[in-house]
């Protein structure tokens, strides 16, 4: 397993960060409870070797971004923040898609701002708004790119058809899916993303925990002494070459057991057992 990946022109390590948990409230809402523990996560990531954070203007809505900043501006060489469009917060419990262009650019010129950055490595369509043409909004985030404020663009949500869609407008570099060992709901996307050579990044890569109680996976963290949230993230490694996993947390004991999860490799015969 090669511990690096490609996204469009750019490498990063194979283990990211999925910022948004550093909001520490179920809501991900306002300003986290405890602001000097999230930068401090925030660092040890870098710290740790993460050089890829995934973030989006929505997360607080705008908090998660101005947080990374906060902790990590000037940032160093090599890291990538990557950020999402696309989505409204009228209220704690409404994420809304809002993938017009106008929202789109709004969007993105505040991300610019909060992430102290003039040009976004990685920009992702957080969702596919079913009141807007695909085509439109991914024309939009293409004019963005054409004017240097944009490096590379992503997709998140998304069916095959759509990624194809999307790849007709515009070079789609990521795409950003739920899935876990759990939940493959996603494995055509995958593979398509696997023949194109289109980086994936599983959203929500632990699931809701319930696979790390399964006795597979407990027997064979045992055996590899290590903890069965690091078997399941090592398992998205071993899946496919194109995998990202940006598990999240605002738990420093927990990101250094994630980010360990890197090093743990499986060999072909754990993966079979896992099945």
């Amino acid at each position: 397993m090669s511990n690096a990946i490609a996204i469009g022109d750019l490498t990063v390590n194979r283990l990211g960060l999925g910022a948004m948990r550093v909001i520490d409230n179920d809501d991900i809402w306002g300003e986290p409870k405890d602001r000097a523990n999230s930068l401090k996560v925030l660092r040890r990531a870098v710290e740790l070797g993460v050089n890829f954070f995934d973030t989006a203007e929505s997360y607080g809505p705008q908090t998660n971004e101005t947080l990374i900043a906060e902790a990590l501006y000037p940032y160093p060489k090599g890291f990538v923040v990557a950020t999402k469009c696309g989505l409204a917060r009228p209220s704690p419990d409404r994420w809304d898609a809002d993938c017009r262009p106008a929202k789109l650019r709004q969007d993105l010129e505040g991300s610019l701002k909060r992430l102290r950055l003039e040009r976004i490595d990685l920009y992702q369509l957080h969702t596919v708004d079913p009141k807007v043409p695909l085509e439109v909004s991914v024309g939009a985030l293409a004019d963005m790119q054409r004017e240097g404020k944009v490096r590379h663009i992503g997709l998140s949500n998304v069916t095959v058809k759509q990624l194809e869609r999307a790849r007709g407008i515009a070079p789609i570099v990521s795409v950003q899916n739920r899935y876990s060992f759990a939940d493959r709901g996603s494995e055509s996307v995958l593979q398509h993303c696997e023949k194109n050579g289109i980086a994936f990044l599983p959203w929500y890569p632990l699931g809701d925990g319930s696979a790390l109680r399964l006795s597979k996976v407990k027997k064979l963290s045992e055996r590899l002494k290590a903890s069965p949230a690091q078997v399941a993230i090592a398992w998205l490694l071993k899946k496919s070459p194109v995998m990202l996993p940006i598990p999240g947390t605002g738990n420093l004991a927990h990101l250094e057991e994630n980010v360990a999860a890197a090093t743990l490799q499986l060999s072909r015969e754990d993966f079979a057992e896992l099945g």
